[in-house]
């Protein structure tokens, strides 16, 4: 099985590189959806956690591979999209399944991100600048930035959609060549 691992901190583009896969027929799992869906299973020990520190805190109990475990229980197929990867940790136990894993990392700068997710509104929306930042931090802290640096693949998004969309397909194109 052919794993792809996408890379980025919120706001980069991650979503828009999903919607180019499963354009072409590409099976995906998010990351961030597993969280969601196993927080209101959470203990009552838990129940004063956001999300954030939800998903923090299941990783510092039970591993920081512990959401690529949950994911992986969950793909099949010939090729796979993990959007969200978060550490080198979780590489690793792709890596466990497959030893065609492939990490694309997208970057975006900063100012751009910030813009993006306000007008994104989503309930994890940043309602200011440092709210911004402590969730970059986060997600520095959960090892995002080594698994970006160490990335196979880089797609810098700084113009615009359609110009994103042709460097994703691009990208696919050599991959699944």
């Amino acid at each position: 099985m052919k794993l792809i691992a996408i890379a980025g901190m919120p706001g980069a583009g991650k979503e828009e590189f999903l919607n180019v896969a499963v354009e072409r027929g590409i099976p995906f799992i998010r990351m961030g959806d597993l969280v969601r869906e196993m927080y209101p299973l959470r203990g009552p020990e838990d129940a004063d956690l956001n999300l954030g520190q939800f998903a923090n805190i299941e990783r510092e109990r039970h591993g920081y591979n512990i959401w690529a475990k949950r994911a992986l229980e969950r793909m099949s197929g010939d090729v796979y999209l993990i959007d969200g990867c978060r550490s080198l940790d979780e590489i690793e136990a792709y890596r466990g399944l497959s030893e065609d894993v492939n990490i694309v990392a997208i970057h975006t700068s900063p100012a751009i991100r910030y813009d993006r997710l306000v007008k994104r509104a989503r309930d994890d929306a940043p309602r200011n600048i440092e709210e911004f930042d402590a969730r970059d931090n986060r997600e520095i802290g959960w090892g995002l930035a080594s698994t970006i640096v160490l990335s196979d693949h880089l797609i810098v998004n700084e113009g615009t959609l359609e110009e994103f969309r042709s460097s994703v397909n691009d990208l696919l194109d050599g991959m699944l060549s």
